[in-house]
């Protein structure tokens, strides 16, 4: 039986419209916007947030990978908020789930870079009974140590979790550490699947 329902959070109950933020900066200068996607992304400076590297490093280390942009790639960090969008969707869902008895949890991989450019899309927070971000336990999905350490923290035991996430590695290794997991296709394909999980046998 289902007793918990853990979420991810960018682009599950946030939505990250990162190439409209590109394009609403640089318009369609496509060099300029591979150039800082290189930067940010492919050098591996934003998902060195997620697991705890301060955002000044992170920014440092976006710039020495394409010195050529740093004015652009500096622009793009500091209005990175602007590409966080908040989910309407996503409280009524928490307490949809809440009030059927199951506690609503999530894991997911986020920095305080994150949270600070822009804490009203996590309004939903609240609502939750618990969860962990990556950054403050140094370890990011799909590692399992942090899907056993929600175990731990919370007292869950993992066949009685379903976890849904936007990244296949993610829903594996969830699944290799026990959980139920559904790969999160959009709100209107998952809602059913989390919503209904106790109507599957277990």
């Amino acid at each position: 039986m289902i007793k918990n329902v853990i979420f991810d959070i960018g682009n599950v109950l946030m939505d990250f419209r990162w190439k409209d933020y590109m394009h609403s900066l640089f318009g369609d200068d496509t060099g300029t916007i591979d150039a800082v996607n290189r930067a940010i992304w492919r050098s591996g400076s934003w998902a060195s947030m997620d697991a705890g590297t301060p955002a000044n490093e992170a920014i440092e280390a976006a710039v020495r990978s394409e010195p050529e942009h740093e004015a652009d790639i500096r622009r793009a960090f500091a209005g990175a908020g602007k590409a966080m969008h908040r989910c309407d969707y996503a409280i009524p869902w928490i307490r949809e789930i809440k009030g059927a008895g199951k506690k609503v949890y999530f894991l997911s991989n986020y920095s305080a870079f994150s949270i600070a450019a822009n804490r009203a899309v996590l309004d939903f927070l609240p609502e939750m009974d618990g969860g962990i971000f990556s950054y403050k336990e140094k370890m990011v999905k799909p590692m399992y140590e942090i899907y056993r350490l929600l175990c731990e923290r919370y007292g869950l035991e993992p066949g009685e979790c379903l976890f849904t996430d936007d990244m296949p590695d993610n829903i594996k290794a969830a699944q290799e550490c026990g959980f139920r997991a559904i790969l999160f296709e959009g709100y209107e394909k998952t809602y059913p699947a989390i919503t209904d999980a106790d109507n599957e046998p277990d």
